[in-house]
């Protein structure tokens, strides 16, 4: 390391490699056939990919314009039935894998806002024992007045996430359930 890189601290090392490592984990896991179908939705999903489908769909149609007029038969005449039933056939194989990818992802979105909830919860946890600890201070310190301070007070109560789940569930009674889950 040169003297201009920064140097991370450790415990933000810790977390990078935390996530590092559960991303890692992530694609071990996946089968032979998971990996081969993210693969084709990646290709699938270039924007490189609609200039294919635009070029082949020209050709195709050129071609079947063209052979009549050079005394040959077309071998997919106007409306270009085996065209569009080759399309409808790939909509359906791409819709496929991309569910298939996505259902995947979402393991690890879940995997992630899981993390997420959960450092939350412990950094809440934290911050009402930081407030309690200098309310303590305070009421201790003979230099700082002491005054009676129910904010501080009721923030140094950590939250019950079942109450703020209830609490939560009652406030959203009536709403559409795509909106909360």
């Amino acid at each position: 390391m040169d003297d201009t890189t920064p140097l991370m601290p450790t415990h933000i090392e810790g977390t990078v490699a935390a996530i590092t490592e559960m991303h890692a984990q992530h694609r071990r896991e996946a089968s032979a056939y998971q990996r081969i179908i993210d693969k084709l939705t990646a290709f699938l999903g270039r924007p490189a990919f609609v200039g294919v489908i635009t070029i082949a769909i020209a050709l195709w149609v050129a071609l079947n314009v063209a052979l009549p007029r050079f005394h040959f038969r077309a071998i997919d005449s106007a409306p270009f039935y085996l065209m569009q039933g080759a399309i409808a056939t790939m909509a359906l194989y791409m819709t496929v894998l991309i569910l298939t990818t996505q259902r995947r992802e979402n393991v690890l979105s879940e995997h992630r806002a899981q993390l997420t909830l959960q450092l939350a919860m412990v950094n809440e946890q934290k911050i009402a024992k930081l407030i309690q600890m200098m309310e303590c201070m305070r009421r201790d310190n003979p230099f700082v007045e002491n005054h009676f301070d129910p904010e501080a007070l009721a923030m140094a109560q950590p939250a019950d996430p079942r109450t703020m789940l209830h609490a939560m569930k009652e406030t959203t009674v009536g709403l559409p359930t795509n909106t909360v889950q």
